[in-house]
């Protein structure tokens, strides 16, 4: 993941959360501010995969979350359960969904569905491109709304999984995440030094062993 020169890695360092685990699969809760894996240089080694993998070497990746979201990451064990779950998330039968704090005042449910594209110049961030970008959705709820700071509480649901696609599609309808340095254009105001936003929800039939399993998070915001 491109960061900007300007940016110094100071992930947290606390021991990660195990949320689940079996001889197949775990899931952990990842801090905000801790990339999901190793970034290019020598100092954004420091992740949630290179943790994992110090105990157990053949550890695979899954899928990813942004480095300023936290919530539920899971890794496979082997390879045979990384194949397996890789086939899930095609098949997009794992269940999962989101809790953010965003600008404004939403609509109480509803979705956004603009392709997004990498802009290039200007990575990491994605922006949404009609002609030449990928298909995406996300369903939005609304939760709770607070007039007091402007902040609606919603329940998001990534359809497909395009890099950022959340933050995008929340500046896209005029309602960024707070505290999201990339895409909101006064990200300095929100009260923590996180982005609100955060992976509280998975749920999926084991891919080897076929039991059901439901997993949640505690929202920190």
């Amino acid at each position: 993941m491109p960061l900007n020169n300007d940016f110094m890695y100071m992930p947290p360092q606390e021991p990660l959360e195990i949320i689940y685990e079996d001889e197949d699969l775990m899931v952990v809760n990842k801090p905000a501010g801790l990339l999901s894996v190793m970034g290019r240089l020598p100092e954004h080694q420091d992740s949630a995969y290179l943790r994992i993998l110090e105990k157990f070497p053949t550890a695979k990746v899954t899928h990813r979350l942004d480095m300023a979201t936290s919530g539920l990451l899971m890794f496979a064990k082997h390879r045979d359960a990384e194949v397996a779950v890789s086939k899930m998330f095609q098949a997009r039968t794992i269940k999962k969904y989101y809790i953010a704090l965003i600008q404004g005042k939403i609509q109480a449910e509803g979705s956004v569905e603009v392709p997004l594209i990498t802009d290039w110049e200007n990575r990491p961030r994605q922006m949404v491109h009609f002609e030449l970008g990928k298909q995406a959705k996300t369903i939005f709820q609304l939760m709770k709304y607070d007039a007091e700071t402007d902040q609606s509480r919603v329940r998001l649901e990534p359809v497909t999984g395009r890099s950022h696609q959340l933050r995008v599609h929340m500046m896209h309808i005029g309602h960024p995440i707070m505290g999201d340095k990339l895409y909101h254009p006064d990200s300095a105001r929100f009260h923590l030094k996180r982005m609100a936003l955060h992976a509280a929800y998975l749920a999926f039939q084991h891919p080897l062993k076929m039991h059901d399993i439901e997993l949640y998070s505690d929202v920190e915001f």
